[in-house]
């Protein structure tokens, strides 16, 4: 399986999902460290983490890893961290996993949809003589222990649950220095061997018959949704940093914000305008001027999804609603019903 190594530096307007920043606050609380503390120690305004935001700088978030850390003394936070990961935490990318048919393809999925999650960094995967070696380039580089800790615990925790076993234990090489000795029992636990550290690259190897492994009630007919979606997800990533936002239309700007966040749960004014670097009272003056209102961009947004979706015989209504940010599957089919004038099981049968 061919590989090429990434880029091992911070991009441009990196980004991590709010879902993905979710296990750091939950990791933080259990250890009586609260979100308006986490804020202050990293000079975030305050608020920047209540509500969960929508995305987080990725700079940011690798800060919050460290100052969590110090307010709550733990010199494992990146491991418990990931150990709190799960399904919700990938986002979009998270679903396709659990709808591959083996582990060989839920590491080529990884390869290329993890940027949905975040902007931390880049995985390939090499075979060689039987053995299957996965490496996670880290941007940020090998003196952030914690984030490097939290992404392979949480592989391996959610490899574990998505497999519904305890998967045998890598031999894992990690790039940092491990800590204080006295407490690499914890990597023990967690990984169910010690790491070797201070290592070249951080990098799992495995017995390449593992990507054999069936993914154990994965739902293969929503695969190739998903993946569309995820495609059209990355299109509108790609097309946002190609442009300069005066290059692009406001409206466009903010449809394509949408559409990258939509299935992350429910989009808000707020949460766009931070993403576009506006505040929200100067996002809905540019929409003003150009015709628009939030709410219109939305709504276009999700109705020219909707119809993709209702083309798609494998997909439920309520997927359909959960990949456009609804709550209920009640409130998109009013929704579809004002947009179209009726309900989306009609407009399926139609074709």
């Amino acid at each position: 399986m061919p590989s090429t190594t990434p880029d091992a530096r911070p991009q441009h307007g990196a980004r991590v999902a709010g879902s993905y920043l979710q296990p750091l606050l939950e990791a933080a609380a259990a250890r009586g460290v609260q979100a308006a503390a986490l804020e202050r120690a990293a000079g975030l305004p305050a608020g920047a983490l209540t509500p969960l935001p929508e995305s987080l700088a990725a700079d940011d978030y690798v800060r919050l890893l460290d100052v969590g850390a110090a307010l709550a003394d733990d010199p494992h936070f990146g491991l418990h961290v990931g150990e709190r990961f799960k399904l919700g935490t990938y986002n979009v990318y998270g679903l396709i996993l659990l709808s591959c048919r083996d582990f060989g393809q839920a590491f080529e999925q990884t390869m290329r949809y993890e940027q949905l999650a975040h902007d931390l960094g880049r995985s390939t995967l090499r075979v060689s003589e039987g053995m299957a070696h996965y490496t996670w380039h880290c941007h940020y580089g090998p003196e952030r222990r914690h984030l490097i800790d939290s992404v392979f615990a949480g592989i391996r925790v959610f490899g574990n649950w998505l497999a519904g076993v305890t998967l045998p234990p890598p031999a894992l090489v990690l790039s940092h220095d491990g800590g204080d000795p006295a407490g690499h029992g914890e990597y023990l636990r967690v990984f169910g061997a010690l790491p070797r550290f201070n290592g070249p690259a951080n990098t799992a190897s495995f017995d390449a018959q593992l990507l054999a492994w069936p993914v154990p009630n994965a739902d293969t007919g929503l695969y190739p949704v998903l993946r569309q979606h995820a495609e059209q997800l990355l299109q509108s990533r790609a097309q946002t940093g190609a442009r300069t936002g005066a290059d692009a239309g406001i409206s466009q700007q903010v449809h394509e914000a949408i559409v990258r966040n939509l299935a992350q749960g429910q989009v808000r004014l707020a949460s766009i305008a931070d993403e576009l670097k506006l505040s929200p009272r100067t996002l809905q003056r540019k929409l003003s001027e150009a015709g628009a209102t939030f709410q219109q961009v939305l709504d276009q947004a999700r109705f020219a999804l909707a119809r993709d979706y209702l083309r798609q015989p494998e997909l439920s209504l309520v997927d359909i609603a959960f990949l456009l940010g609804y709550q209920e599957q009640s409130a998109f089919n009013h929704a579809f019903k004002e947009w179209s004038g009726m309900n989306p099981g009609a407009f399926r049968e139609r074709g």
